[in-house]
């Protein structure tokens, strides 16, 4: 179905194709985080039930989920983390699946879908934040469901913004069609950020692994 001129509130559809590519791409990138998460969270149990017992996802004194597990912001809610994002990567890959059997969801569910990933890239840029320079250590297995979390934000709010833009201003509308075409630039100049102040950070750990 293509986009047609219409008046300001119009909600405007995707192609179908278009559609299924979207659901491909969260479909995958949900079971990626998924399995990440349940894998996080068999490990935290595992600690929790062996004090001794050495992630397998600790690798060296940056690279350990050890450090990060056994911190307070591993459960900022009263819970492990990991739960969160089992739930979220769950409805994710659920609304994925739905869409490439042909289902349409209600502009109420992709508004709150949006309030989901919103919470989701928020929080983990705020793990990433306290990972970085509160707890000195990085969990690979939290690398994961970040380089994840991003895009499945990416594509919603993106997908979100192209259904409503009749609502929006010009300007902002302009906005939002380059930001679509350098939608891949946009996730790069994200990883590269990231990655830079990580290696910023633990740059004197880093530079005694260069041989």
């Amino acid at each position: 179905m293509t986009a047609v001129a219409a008046a300001p509130g119009t909600v405007l559809f995707e192609p179908r194709s278009a559609e299924r590519r979207r659901a491909v791409v969260l479909a995958i990138l949900a079971a990626v985080g998924l399995a990440a998460a349940c894998a996080l969270l068999l490990e935290r149990i595992a600690v929790l039930e062996d004090p001794t017992h050495v992630p397998s996802c600790t690798l060296n004194p940056i690279l350990s989920c050890t450090s990060v597990m056994t911190s307070e912001q591993a459960s900022v809610f009263g819970f492990p983390n990991p739960l969160i994002g089992i739930v979220g990567f769950t409805v994710v890959l659920t609304a994925a699946a739905g869409m490439l059997s042909g289902a349409r969801f209600g502009e109420w569910y992709w508004l709150a879908l949006q309030a989901g990933v919103t919470f989701g890239v928020v929080f983990v840029h705020w793990l990433a934040f306290q990972s970085l320079y509160r707890i000195g250590a990085l969990c690979p297995y939290c690398l994961v469901v970040w380089a994840v979390m991003i895009p499945i934000f990416l594509s919603v709010t993106l997908r979100n913004l192209q259904r409503w833009q009749l609502s929006l201003p010009r300007p902002a509308r302009a906005a939002l069609a380059v930001a679509v075409d350098y939608r891949s630039t946009i996730l790069t100049v994200w990883y590269l950020t990231i990655t830079v102040l990580a290696l910023q950070r633990f740059w004197s750990y880093w530079v005694t692994l260069i041989p």
